[in-house]
């Protein structure tokens, strides 16, 4: 069982910048892939980045340039820097963790919301 902790979210000014951090409680050498989604009100959950066992990063074309995918593998924590922030980045953000059973896991979300 892998318990995902978020954090981070908050109010940010449109072009501001924003760091969310994901914390494990399994080592994230015994995950495979560790991602972020988002869900703003009325839509559907949307997958944003993934970063896999092998280091490699993948990112939705929304976010592409802007935000960036890293683990600390020490601190078995994922982290999202967010920057250039828009009003529809306004979101909830969950980390999700899949193992290599095949088993996922979410964590309960942290709210990011950009208006001036």
């Amino acid at each position: 069982q892998v318990q995902l902790v978020e954090s981070g979210g908050g109010l940010v000014q449109p072009g501001g910048s924003l760091r969310l951090s994901c914390a494990s409680s399994a080592s994230i050498a015994a995950i495979n892939v560790m991602a972020w989604y988002r869900q703003a009100p009325g839509k559907q959950r949307e997958w944003v980045a993934r970063v896999t066992s092998a280091d490699t990063t993948y990112y939705a074309d929304s976010v592409k340039g802007r935000f960036t995918i890293s683990e600390d593998r020490a601190k078995n924590t994922v982290y999202l820097q967010m920057g250039g922030l828009k009003a529809e980045d306004t979101a909830v953000y969950y980390c999700y963790a899949r193992d290599f059973r095949e088993n996922s896991y979410w964590g309960q979300g942290t709210q990011v919301t950009v208006s001036s």
